[in-house]
C-alpha cells in the first residue's frame, strides 16, 4: 500500500492537555482545505457453499484482495482516498470483483468478527507467525479467530498529536459495528473479537495489545514503540529466538499492536478496532471517523473531564481512564449501553443509523458447529445484498 505526502517538521511547546505542556508543530490547517485522505482495510471469512471455511485461493488474485496470518480469510482494501464518495466506489468496486471470483471458485465472503463456532483455524506457515507464538504463548491462538477493519486517515503536519489522541479517545465508537458475541460456539460479549484480541490473546503482554495513554508529543510516540520493540526482542530471545530472526520479521511499528497508531511508515494515523461488518456501516464509521480526526486539526483540543463533546470549533476530549469505562461497556455491552450511545452522539457519531450485527444475532447461548455454518452463509447473502444494491446505485 502506498501513502505519499508523510510529514515531518521541528516542534515547538503549546498549551493543551489538562495543563500538561503537549509538544507539537503548529496547526497550518484551515477549515476550508481539502479534506483528510483516508483509506480502509476489511478482513473476511471466506466459506464455502456449505458453510465450511476454506482458504481464499484465486480470490486473492483481485486488485485489492490479499491474504491474511490465517487460511481461512481475505483482506479487501483501497488506496488513499480524497473523498468518501471515492473510498466507496473503491471498496465496493474491489469487492464486486471479489465476490465474481467466489461465485465462480463456490466460495463466499463472511462480514463476522468471528467465526461464531469454527473447530480449528490455522495460521499460514511464517517466522513472524512462529515468533509470535512464542513470545505470545498459547493464548495467541485466540487472534485467530478475530476479522477486523483497519481505517488509515492522513496525518497532517503539525496536527499529529491531536489527530493520534482524538482518534484514542473515539476508540468506543467499536461498538457501532460489533459484528459477532460468539466465540467457540458460546455467546460472550457484544465485541467478542474485541474481547478476544484485547483481553485474551495480548492479556499476558498488555503493552502490546491494549489501548495506550494519550500522548503529548511524537518523540513521545516514538520513544513508546521503541521501548515496546525492545521489550518484544528480548522476550523472544529469552524464548530461544535470535535476534536476526526477529528485526528481520519485527520493527518498532509493527511489534506492537495497540490498536490506535502513528504510523510513519504511511504517513497516517491507523485504527485497528473495530470489527469487519457490512461494507456500508464499516464505510459509514471510517468517514465519520475521518470527520473527527478532521475537525482536530483545525479545532482547539483540549482534555477534561469525563464526558466528552466534538463541535464545529472545540473537541474536548474526555480523561483517559474515561475513555477505558466507555471502551469496557463498548465491548461488554455495545450499544445496549446507554452511555456509550451517549458518549459517541457528543463526539459526533450518527449512533443511530448504526445496527450493529451483534444485536441482531439470536441464536440462544450456545450455537452448534452446524448452526455456526447456517449463520455464516446467512450473512455472506447480507454482504452480497449490500454490495449489490451498492453497485446497481452507482449505475455499474
Amino acid at each position: 500500500m502506498l501513502y505519499v505526502n508523510v510529514y515531518h517538521s521541528g516542534e515547538q511547546t503549546v498549551k493543551n492537555y489538562s495543563g500538561l505542556v503537549a509538544e507539537r508543530p503548529s496547526k497550518n490547517v484551515s477549515a476550508n482545505e481539502t479534506g483528510i485522505r483516508r483509506s480502509i482495510e476489511v478482513e473476511y471469512w471466506v466459506v464455502d457453499n456449505e458453510g465450511r471455511l476454506v482458504e481464499p485461493e484465486s480470490l486473492v488474485d483481485v486488485e485489492g484482495a490479499e491474504r491474511e496470518f490465517v487460511e481461512p480469510m481475505v483482506e479487501v482494501k483501497t488506496t488513499p482516498c480524497e473523498t468518501t464518495e471515492e473510498m466507496r466506489d473503491e471498496l465496493f468496486g474491489r469487492l464486486a470483483e471479489v465476490l465474481r471470483e467466489a461465485e465462480d471458485a463456490g466460495k463466499r465472503l463472511v462480514p463476522l468478527g468471528t467465526p461464531v463456532n469454527s473447530g480449528r483455524v490455522c495460521e499460514l506457515p511464517s517466522d513472524r507467525n512462529r515468533v509470535q507464538n512464542r513470545v505470545i504463548g498459547e493464548s495467541f491462538r485466540y487472534a485467530r479467530y478475530c476479522a477486523g477493519t483497519h481505517v488509515h486517515v492522513e496525518q497532517h503536519d503539525g496536527c499529529e498529536v491531536d489527530q493520534l489522541n482524538t482518534l484514542i479517545a473515539l476508540d468506543p465508537a467499536l461498538a457501532l459495528v460489533n459484528s459477532s458475541p460468539y466465540f467457540d460456539g458460546e455467546r460472550t460479549v457484544a465485541g467478542a473479537r474485541s474481547k478476544l484480541y484485547r483481553w485474551e490473546a495480548y492479556d499476558g503482554v498488555p503493552h502490546q495489545g491494549r489501548l495506550w495513554r494519550y500522548i503529548r508529543s511524537t518523540d513521545e510516540w516514538r520513544r513508546r514503540l521503541e521501548r515496546r520493540h525492545e521489550e518484544f526482542v528480548e522476550a523472544a530471545i529469552e524464548q530461544g529466538i535470535d535476534r536476526y530472526t526477529v528485526e528481520t520479521n519485527f520493527d518498532p511499528e509493527c511489534s506492537v499492536w495497540t490498536p490506535v497508531q502513528l504510523r510513519d511508515e504511511f504517513g497516517t494515523v491507523e485504527w485497528r478496532s473495530p470489527d469487519t461488518a457490512l461494507p456500508s456501516n464499516v464505510l459509514r464509521l471510517a468517514d465519520e471517523l475521518a470527520g473527527a480526526v478532521e475537525t482536530a486539526c483545525r479545532a482547539d483540543v483540549t482534555v477534561e473531564g469525563r464526558t466528552g463533546e466534538l463541535s464545529e470549533d472545540t473537541v474536548t476530549l474526555p480523561e483517559f481512564s474515561a475513555v477505558l469505562v466507555y471502551l469496557q461497556d463498548a465491548i461488554r455491552e455495545g450499544l445496549k449501553s446507554d452511555a456509550v450511545g451517549s458518549y459517541l452522539d457528543r463526539m459526533g457519531f450518527s449512533v443511530d443509523d448504526y445496527a450493529p450485527t451483534t444485536h441482531r444475532i439470536d441464536a440462544g447461548p450456545k450455537v452448534s458447529k452446524r448452526k455456526a455454518r447456517r449463520i455464516r452463509l446467512e450473512h455472506a447473502r447480507r454482504l452480497e445484498e449490500d454490495v449489490r444494491r451498492a453497485v446497481a446505485a452507482e449505475g455499474r
